[in-house]
């Protein structure tokens, strides 16, 4: 089954390995095959706008260009929609809650406001009537630790809350979060050690606790490999092997720097794929991708081509 047939795709991992990058590449490649998409942001200082060269998105669902629309969602927006959708008539929203008491009751329970961003992206995937909004939903999700504390909320309030509108969305959450023909994780690392254990624990979690199923592994930033594994040990040392005014001293270091670089990167691109059984995917390193859509464009194609 193709990656994009899914009507929910979580992306997901540690900060800073490029996880809008890919949910964007997403989005862009699922609206290019014609399907209605919404990217969804979770209350971030996001780049996406960057990235699709277009106004700053903010917690109104805007339209980003054909058959692909984009929000950031914000804690107290997506309550006062996701109230909207349950209680239907704004005058009934506003007095229950924009009741002072109210409010404070929301913001003090635990993973509600978790809930309301996360159900809303729901929502548009698979409302309780009715066609879906989108063909696809793409949670550009927080880093790992906050993205599985938001995944567990509706695991959570499924076991606890008592019967009525908020356990039967959380229940219909849960079962299509679990469901790999409907949704799933898409993990995002780079080809580093600490970024790859941290995967590799956030894959433990999705697997067996939540048994949300891992779809795709895209390693970020993957540097052309430019000595073959019988090269490397002679650039290693090539350094210690020169005289050191040698001419070409500062050649024979950058040399081994690369080639300490590309050993890491190995080890770390068969950690994770050793452990994750998913299929994979490799992007290679650019810089200034928010200057140039083309890149992002060619980016997006190849997160569909696998390893």
């Amino acid at each position: 089954m193709d990656l994009l047939d899914r009507r929910f795709l979580f992306v997901v991992g540690k900060g800073g390995v490029g996880k809008t990058t890919v949910a964007t590449g997403l989005a862009l490649a699922a609206s290019r095959r014609g399907k209605k998409v919404l990217l969804a942001m979770v209350n971030c200082n996001e780049r996406a706008s960057q990235l699709l060269d277009t106004e700053p998105i903010g917690p109104d669902i805007v339209t980003i260009g054909e058959n692909l629309d984009a929000v950031n969602m914000t804690p107290d927006a997506a309550l006062e929609e996701y109230g909207l959708m349950i209680l239907k008539v704004r005058a009934v929203y506003n007095a229950v809650f924009q009741n002072r008491l109210v409010r404070a009751f929301l913001k003090g329970t635990p993973g509600l406001e978790a809930w309301s961003m996360l159900g809303k992206a729901f929502y548009h995937a698979c409302p309780p009537k009715g066609a879906p909004d989108y063909d696809l939903v793409v949670l550009d999700a927080p880093a790992t630790g906050h993205a599985l504390d938001m995944l567990r909320v509706p695991f959570v309030i499924e076991s606890v809350a008592p019967p009525g509108i908020l356990r039967r969305d959380a229940a219909r959450a849960v079962d299509m979060f679990r469901d790999p023909e409907r949704a799933g994780a898409v993990l995002v690392t780079l080809p580093e050690y600490m970024p790859a254990n941290e995967t590799l624990e956030l894959a433990n979690a999705l697997t067996d606790e939540l048994q949300i199923p891992i779809l795709q592994l895209v390693i970020n930033r993957v540097l052309s490999v430019l000595f073959a594994e019988d090269e490397r040990p002679v650039v290693e040392g090539l350094p210690s092997d020169l005289p050191k005014d040698s001419d070409i001293m500062g050649l024979a270091v950058a040399g081994r720097r690369r080639v300490l670089r590309e050993m890491v990167q190995a080890r770390a691109v068969r950690k994770v794929s050793n452990h994750i059984d998913a299929p994979r995917s490799e992007l290679p390193y650019y810089e200034s991708l928010e200057k140039d859509r083309a890149a992002v464009d060619a980016l997006s194609e190849a997160l569909l081509r696998h390893v």
